[in-house]
């Protein structure tokens, strides 16, 4: 699928910001990833959730539906984190990607920036490049969009 990136104004501080990015937090703003998020690594403090190595999964609502695994690649507090992760959505292979997310303290607000970079492995060959194309990729620049809106919405409360 490539690169998606998508960049929103929040009205609040990068550190506000930073502690709803953690993997337990995504359920409350982006869909797809599971019901809920478990830690799969040690966290003995909330700081360990934002660590270099944290590793998470998604807990889906039925056990046929996809899930999503995480892990931390990158990490500098309230400013970027980098994570991979990898999906196994129902018909679509496997879907490995990288999402990172840069926040830029604009006065009181912070500018963060949501980037995803992808690559689907299946069972589709020239006809999932062409369906990739075609829906994916509109698909997720939708839910990015969503997702940042929701995050912003909980955030501005």
């Amino acid at each position: 699928m490539g690169r998606v990136e998508k960049t929103i104004l929040i009205k609040a501080q990068p550190t506000k910001v930073w502690k709803i990015l953690a993997f337990d937090r995504l359920p409350e703003w982006s869909e797809g990833f599971g019901e809920r998020i478990e830690y799969t690594s040690r966290v003995n403090t909330p700081k360990d959730k934002y660590r270099i190595g944290a590793t998470a999964q998604g807990i889906p609502k039925k056990p046929v539906d996809n899930y999503c695994r995480f892990q931390i690649i990158d990490s500098l507090e309230n400013k970027k984190m980098k994570c991979y992760a990898w999906e196994k959505p129902k018909y679509l292979g496997i879907l490995s990607m990288f999402i990172t997310y840069s926040l830029e303290p604009a006065g009181t607000d912070t500018q963060l920036t949501y980037e995803l970079e992808s690559e689907k492995y299946g069972i589709f060959g020239v006809f999932g490049k062409f369906l990739e194309k075609l829906y994916l990729r509109r698909m997720v620049k939708k839910q990015i969009k969503k997702a940042l809106e929701n995050l912003k919405s909980i955030l501005e409360k």
